[in-house]
């Protein structure tokens, strides 16, 4: 009898501990995939101070039960991360934002051409969106931030914004051709810098945001994944 009473104390503990696992589990996963910018973190920049870290104090702020995973990697390309787009599909998120251009474009010293093709850049983002939408992943495109103006020149002499750009119009046409939501950090930098903000002033290095150019891409994509992540109930 003592055995019966012991094994039924087991099975309820068992079950309110299980309960309680499910309780506290997140209503929707939100994983950032990208290249350094999206990992963040750096010199001068702490995890939570990084757009992911942000985004996830932010939504939680407006009641929503969110978990922000960033899987950033310094250097990343599209083609590099269509490579990995299983593992971030195994993590199960409800909406995965998507931000590259900045390595893909850019052309290395003692080198003519971007990394890859402009043509090369639109495919991989398309095949991104498609491979999350089967898996039931609703994307969101991110355009890169625009370069400081005090940015060192590329591998041809240029300023890197002169190529990032044409990248940036690219992710541009994915979005609205895929009918994909869109936060277009390239253009709110932009009319910042046309206003007459010293964009530099938002970032570690002419390129990579500090805590303050953080809390600026953070603003712009709150709003945007509000309107994708499902309805409270």
């Amino acid at each position: 009898m003592r055995r019966v009473i012991l094994c039924l104390s087991v099975l309820v503990v068992l079950s309110m501990l299980s309960r309680s696992a499910i309780a506290t589990e997140p209503t929707a996963r939100i994983v950032t995939l990208g290249d350094s910018i999206t990992k963040g973190a750096r010199t001068g920049v702490k995890q939570q101070e990084t757009f992911a870290a942000l985004l996830q104090a932010a939504l939680k702020e407006q009641g929503r039960d969110v978990e922000v995973t960033n899987v950033g990697i310094g250097g990343e390309r599209t083609d590099q991360a269509l490579k990995r787009l299983d593992k971030i599909i195994a993590l199960k998120p409800g909406i995965v934002t998507v931000m590259y251009g900045t390595n893909d474009s850019y052309i290395d010293m003692g080198k003519t051409e971007s990394r890859i093709t402009v043509d090369e850049y639109r495919e991989n983002l398309m095949q991104i969106v498609k491979r999350l939408r089967k898996a039931g992943v609703k994307p969101v495109l991110m355009t890169e931030p625009r370069w400081g103006k005090t940015a060192g020149p590329n591998g041809v002499g240029e300023h890197p914004n002169l190529r990032l750009e044409k990248y940036v119009t690219a992710c541009r046409e994915v979005a609205k051709k895929m009918d994909v939501p869109l936060v277009d950090h390239f253009q709110i930098w932009t009319d910042a810098e046309t206003a007459g903000t010293t964009i530099g002033d938002w970032t570690t290095d002419q390129c990579h945001p500090n805590p303050a150019g953080h809390r600026y891409l953070n603003q712009a994509i709150v709003p945007v994944v509000l309107k994708t992540l499902p309805i409270n109930k």
